[in-house]
């Protein structure tokens, strides 16, 4: 008997009957009058599958979520495991041990001293819980006038609006203005815009320096300063140098302000550590998780802070001083249980050796690009890379937003069988570290013949 949630004959007719009800995420739906929804129907490792024969390499890891790839076999068991025994229970007053055994693994492989976990549903919602609960340790300590933040230029964090507020990424942030809070915006690190003639430690030492103007004029209101260590992902695959976010960390010591690390996409592995973090060698106040904590598979999101941000909130109820914010499904147990079992591969299997082969196999596969014409960089950190694609090299004059460049290499990659969303003018790759060596070769060579379509005229 057939398992499929809709009769094999209606497969077919799949993105039809979608485009009648599904409103997409992230989608101007007039888009798929011409280009159909991808009628999914399974997937495994790096590949996603439909039910005629097609297929597409997931060279974006399902928006980054499925770093271990598709239906992993040890996440898959435990899930099934854990349905026989506890599918979910509120987390207020109650307590299970995919939800403490997980916490337990998160405290021994983050950065020394995190060693408390607030679970939420997804990475948007962690930055929520990260945003208020600084503003709320401040208020606690009778520093009630701390309601600001300071945010990178070119950063994202998320879509509900406290993580939007902090979000300097036009085409999420402008619409949605009037209803946000006001951030203060610092000078990005980004090595994309550093001056000819200035040396890397230069141009971090110059934004630090814009940091730290920034910080003696603003310490007494804010809460604290948020960034995506290593790499700002939706704001273009932006990358920095980690001596950027060292500095940051003393200087948020120097004006006692709390240092958010939003590690939602760059965590688990993406960077070359497990945390981008490591990289800089130090601790921030708060470092939130999402996407790959499941390993791709079930929503989930954590927080974590130290005892000093914990010991804040601990007092009688009637004090006041309790952080009343809750979700539904906070620390569900099928993913809790999936979470730990992708902590348990980092643990088990030489996840990170091989990430690097891999990266350094992409690095030389990408190299060739430096020279074409219309590719102003091609950057990379672990198994993140991109390539920015301009009108001009000489003057890095970017293709018009409307031209859609991005488009024609994702309509090629999918005609190729393989799925690259660029963003805006910047092609990337951010595959699921069980892909091969020869599967990196396919999506290079589709992402190069992409490239040279779009730029055709």
């Amino acid at each position: 008997m057939s398992t499929s949630p809709v009769p094999p004959a209606s497969l077919a007719s799949l993105a039809t009957r979608d485009l009648a009800v599904v409103w997409h995420p992230c989608t101007q739906m007039h888009d798929h009058e011409t280009l159909p929804m991808l009628p999914i129907a399974r997937a495994e490792g790096a590949w996603l599958h439909a039910d005629d024969g097609r297929r597409w390499l997931d060279a974006v890891s399902s928006w980054w979520t499925n770093v271990l790839g598709h239906r992993h076999p040890r996440i898959v068991a435990g899930l099934r495991d854990q349905l026989d025994r506890l599918d979910h229970v509120m987390l207020a007053g109650m307590t299970h041990e995919p939800a403490v055994a997980l916490a337990e693994e998160l405290v021994r492989v983050a950065p020394p001293g995190l060693s408390r976990v607030f679970y939420a549903d997804n990475g948007s919602s962690a930055i929520e819980v990260a945003l208020k609960m600084s503003f709320h340790y401040w208020r606690n300590l009778g520093q009630a006038k701390r309601t600001r933040f300071i945010a990178i230029e070119g950063g994202y964090h998320g879509e509900t609006l406290g993580a939007l507020s902090v979000t300097d990424v036009a085409l999420y942030r402008d619409t949605y203005a009037p209803l946000l809070l006001q951030p203060i915006f610092a000078p990005s690190p980004d090595d994309y815009l550093r001056e000819p003639g200035t040396t890397r430690e230069e141009h971090v030492q110059a934004r630090l320096e814009a940091m730290r103007v920034l910080l003696e004029r603003h310490a007494h209101e804010v809460c604290a300063v948020v960034i995506e260590p290593l790499v700002q992902c939706a704001g273009g695959m932006r990358m920095h140098d980690a001596a950027y976010v060292a500095g940051l960390r003393k200087l948020c010591d120097t004006f006692d302000v709390h240092l958010l690390a939003d590690e939602i996409a760059v965590g688990f592995g993406r960077t070359g550590t497990l945390f981008a973090c490591e990289q800089a060698g130090i601790t921030p106040d708060f470092m939130c998780l999402s996407k790959g904590l499941t390993g791709g598979t079930l929503p989930l999101s954590a927080v974590l802070t130290n005892e000093a941000v914990y010991a804040a909130f601990y007092a009688e109820y009637a004090a006041g001083k309790a952080f009343l914010h809750s979700h539904s499904f906070t620390g569900n147990a099928l993913a809790c249980r999936a979470a730990l079992e992708t902590l348990r591969v980092f643990r088990d299997e030489p996840v990170l050796e091989r990430n690097r082969a891999l990266a350094a196999h992409l690095a030389a596969r990408l190299a060739p690009l430096r020279g074409h014409p219309n590719v102003a960089d091609v950057r990379q950190t672990g198994m993140i890379a991109a390539i920015e694609l301009v009108r001009d090299v000489r003057t890095r004059e970017p293709f018009p937003a409307a031209d859609r460049r991005g488009l024609r290499v994702y309509r090629h990659g999918l005609e190729r069988g393989a799925i690259l969303r660029p963003l805006g003018n910047v092609v990337y790759v951010m595959p699921p570290y069980c892909i091969t060596p020869d599967e990196i070769d396919l999506v290079v060579d589709i992402a190069t013949e992409g490239i040279a379509l779009a730029v055709a005229d």
